[in-house]
């Protein structure tokens, strides 16, 4: 009942502009998910260039519009 007197007795700044960004602070923290980290792996064999991003690699192309040529 503690709780809910002191909601009542702080009702103006719980639900001022403030006050809502620190109890939505506050209960984003509590809930907050971890996202699942994400590994990469590369196996290689013998006299084997690898090469290995998360996102795009572009090694020896010269991009003009939609156009991929040589260097």
């Amino acid at each position: 009942m503690e709780a809910f007197d002191w909601v009542f007795k702080n009702k103006e700044w719980l639900f001022s502009g403030i006050g809502l960004v620190v109890v939505s602070w506050v209960v984003g923290v509590i809930f907050k998910k971890t996202k699942a980290s994400s590994t990469q792996t590369i196996r290689a064999g013998n006299n084997s260039t690898n090469v290995q991003a998360g996102r795009d690699v572009s090694i020896g192309t010269i991009k003009n519009g939609s156009d991929v040529g040589k260097q």
